[in-house]
């Protein structure tokens, strides 16, 4: 089922599509987020460190995305595997494009590249060592040809099960420890994570790297985090987000939170109240994922 929603004003318009990919994809394919924006001046926006690997599929237009240590990159089609850091992306006000949300298992399938390669790097999907060149730019066009927003996601579908047909198939123990990590709100401890699933600890962080992109204790700091935003999002106090995900108190809350998203909880917060949020425009649906710094 596909959920649309559009607006319009003095500023422009803009219109977000959302959709679950076909149960044969789950749980590797998380989510679908179609965009089209027609905005009167460029914009920026701050984003987070997710639980998940990104491909955006651009229709057309090109996003300029920015990341400390490292030259921006200007792209249509951009891949983003899990990242510790905040990224900033800014366009020239129209974009349009789906962006789909992988677990970085299902990432390292689809494309079968080492994703400790990706980790906290932008790159152009068809680039991608191990990907068919012209493969993402041919789906993409073929996307936004495309009459409908139900149409595109139908196509996506096909296009994702054909190419994991053909995939590297990830390890079903790595798949299991990503599953509890993500259920746990990282919260588990890495040496009972690794015992859960049969490995030593040096076993696990080998594979994470390969096949997640962070080791175990990175991927954990990303996901007590985005658990953070969300608690923090729905109206908790720092210090009970605090004690309900881990972090030994307020301050080791807020410190993770300005490494890892450039802010700290009050600042996150307030410049998401004083600048608004596109409906549809959080990276994860209902989860304070993203942060609009307006125009360069």
């Amino acid at each position: 089922m596909t959920s649309v929603r559009s607006g319009h004003g003095p500023w422009g318009s803009w219109e977000v599509a959302l959709a679950l990919p076909h149960p044969r994809l789950q749980p590797g394919v998380i989510s679908y987020r179609g965009v089209r924006l027609g905005l009167d001046r460029p914009r920026r926006r701050l984003e987070a460190p997710i639980g998940a690997a990104t491909l955006l599929l651009g229709f057309g237009e090109s996003v300029r995305i920015s990341r400390a240590g490292r030259a921006p990159d200007t792209l249509v089609s951009v891949y983003c595997g899990p990242t510790t850091t905040p990224a900033i992306g800014e366009h020239n006000g129209r974009l349009s494009g789906i962006e789909v949300l992988l677990a970085p298992w299902a990432a390292f399938s689809l494309f079968g590249t080492p994703q400790y390669e990706l980790a906290n790097r932008t790159v152009d999907p068809d680039e991608l060592p191990h990907v068919l060149p012209g493969r993402v730019d041919e789906l993409a066009a073929a996307l936004g040809a495309l009459p409908s927003w139900e149409a595109r996601f139908g196509l996506l579908d096909d296009a994702l099960a054909r190419w994991s047909q053909g995939g590297t198939a990830p390890s079903a123990r790595v798949v299991r420890a990503w599953a509890e990590l993500v259920r746990t709100g990282g919260a588990i401890p890495v040496p009972r994570l690794a015992e859960d699933v049969g490995w030593s600890v040096r076993q696990l962080e080998s594979r994470f790297r390969e096949q997640i992109g962070l080791g175990p204790k990175a991927a954990a700091r990303v996901l007590r985090l985005q658990r953070a935003r969300r608690l923090l999002a729905a109206g908790r106090g720092q210090a009970e987000t605090a004690a309900l995900c881990g972090f030994y108190d307020q301050a080791h809350l807020s410190g993770e939170f300005k490494a890892m998203t450039g802010c700290t909880p009050r600042e996150f917060t307030l410049a998401r109240d004083g600048a608004g949020v596109v409906p549809g425009g959080d990276r994860i649906s209902g989860e304070a994922t993203s942060l609009v710094l307006g125009a360069p």
